[in-house]
């Protein structure tokens, strides 16, 4: 078991369910209320920032924090473990007092945040993602850190937060951004095998920041969105002050035209104190567009102008035909207004709506529908339907908290939207629950769209701990709740990875 040291609070995303918890934990023989399915065999796992140590409330963002996953093992029907551990990045292992991984590569991407925000399994290993530049780490089946990962060697410079498994050839697609690209994100795939067999750079306008992207069988989906790089919060801390203001001149000269030569970005890697804030913000000068690239033949990209948003999370996307017979494509996102430009600590600034693009590739115009305007982010399917047509989607509503009045307690909802039907169905959950993001399971054998399970951890505020849910996905009813030792906070992603 580790401790840390408390956290002061006053910032909404250091507080009550979205505060960090200072311990880890192993506990086994968990106590079950209701029945887990016997199919599932493996682990839950899910990621989100956790700071360490003592940070500034005044300059905090919920993007920066350490990262922390939290697993449960499931089988048999029953809960055999939980536990949580940081991943031991420079910065923890520093605060911890604890040397480093044996395997700490600085081409693996830059050190002065944990990735923080996903964990998948692939190709037999636990990876903890994050985004923008940052190394990302493999972990044990136990959570512990064996350290940061790039693909044996075959991807530098970062990944992404948000892989997409292709359900035909479990390979990862991915989109990846940094500052030191210059104007290209890059797309890659990586093998089953988990090696990098395709890389290509795409241009876009600046060096944006573009969290998440859209795969369907035919296409990749960017989009390039006017949330960009800010140099002033990317300097290392120890550069001497005198220094600061000519690197920053250069950094904003070059970030988003070219590519930042290695030595600026080695030295960035290499430093592993944790920035100020966020290093970027909302640019009222960039312009909105979505692009589409086939996914195999020439890489060449259709661009398509859309009114200035931001989206973190696409729900899914597919090709269709008009009664006309012509090609349309399909976006299903979580979209807001504006994001880091009031609110430099989190995405405050606008509540998050489900919406709909249909973008019409013979013509080249874009129709743009709101599906849903209750604020709702974290969406999920049925992913052996990721990049072809689904029928149901799966959002967490959340009001309060970092939503709009930051005075009000943060509460959640689990909503079912059914797109053929265009209505949308709220689980019957207890209200004092705050849920997080829940994936869905399939249940062998399933041919319905909806046959299978919803998972993902939550908070009850009642009973003040942190449980494990499964619903059924169909119904959204309750089936089980493992009762975990502690709070999980309010993070970012999680996934169900089965034994193998």
């Amino acid at each position: 078991m580790t401790a840390s040291q408390t956290v002061p609070a006053e910032n909404p995303y250091l507080e009550g369910v979205m505060g960090p918890v200072h311990t880890e934990l192993t506990a086994t023989e968990l106590r079950v209320t209701g029945r887990i399915p016997d199919y599932l065999d493996g682990r839950y796992l899910r990621n989100g920032p956790n700071p360490v140590a003592e940070v500034d409330p005044a300059t905090y963002h919920w993007f920066t924090g350490d990262p922390m996953v939290h697993g449960v093992a499931l089988g048999g029907g029953q809960a055999r473990w939980y536990r949580n551990r940081w991943v031991r990045t420079p910065a923890v292992c520093a605060a911890l007092g604890e040397p480093l991984p044996a395997r700490i590569d600085v081409r693996a991407g830059m050190q002065s945040v944990g990735p923080n925000t996903n964990v998948i399994g692939h190709a037999g290993k636990t990876l903890a993602l994050v985004e923008g530049g940052v190394a990302n780490y493999e972990l044990t089946e136990e959570l512990d850190t064996v350290g940061t990962c790039d693909f044996d060697g075959t991807l530098a410079g970062g990944y992404t937060a948000h892989p997409h498994r292709d359900p035909v050839t479990g390979e990862l697609h991915a989109v990846s951004y940094s500052f030191a690209r210059g104007k290209t994100v890059q797309y890659s795939v990586i093998d089953a095998g988990g090696r990098a067999r395709r890389t290509v750079d795409i241009e876009v306008t600046g060096s944006p920041m573009m969290h998440d992207f859209s795969l369907t069988d035919k296409y990749v989906v960017v989009y390039d969105l006017p949330v960009t790089f800010d140099s002033a919060q990317v300097l290392p801390v120890s550069m001497p002050r005198w220094l600061k203001a000519p690197a920053r001149l250069v950094l904003s000269s070059l970030v988003g035209r070219v590519r930042v030569p290695s030595p600026v970005t080695a030295m960035v890697n290499r430093d592993s104190r944790p920035p100020g804030g966020l290093p970027y913000a909302w640019n009222h000068d960039y312009p909105a567009r979505i692009g589409v690239m086939p996914r195999e033949g020439e890489p060449t990209v259709r661009w398509f102008d859309v009114e200035p948003c931001y989206v973190f999370h696409p729900l899914n996307a597919y090709s269709d035909v008009s009664p006309t017979g012509q090609e349309l494509l399909v976006l299903d996102v979580v979209r807001y207004a504006k994001v880091f430009d009031v609110d430099r600590r989190g995405p405050g600034d606008a509540p998050p709506t489900l919406d709909r693009w249909t973008i019409n590739l013979d013509t080249g115009a874009v129709r743009t529908e709101a599906r849903d305007d209750r604020p709702q982010e974290f969406p999920r399917i049925n992913e052996a339907l990721l990049g072809g047509k689904h029928r149901y989607g799966y959002t967490v509503g959340i009001n309060g908290g970092f939503i709009g009045d930051t005075q009000e307690e943060m509460s959640t909802v689990l909503y079912k939207h059914d797109y053929a039907t265009g209505s949308s169905t709220t689980a019957p959950l207890d209200p004092q629950l705050v849920l997080g993001e829940m994936s869905f399971v399939p249940r062998p054998g399933s041919t319905d769209e909806d046959d299978g399970i919803l998972i993902g951890m939550g908070h009850h505020r009642g009973d003040d701990e942190g449980q494990l849910l499964i619903l059924d996905a169909a119904t959204c009813e309750p089936m089980a709740a493992v009762h975990l030792p502690q709070r999980v906070p309010m993070g970012f992603h999680g996934n169900w990875t089965p034994a193998q």
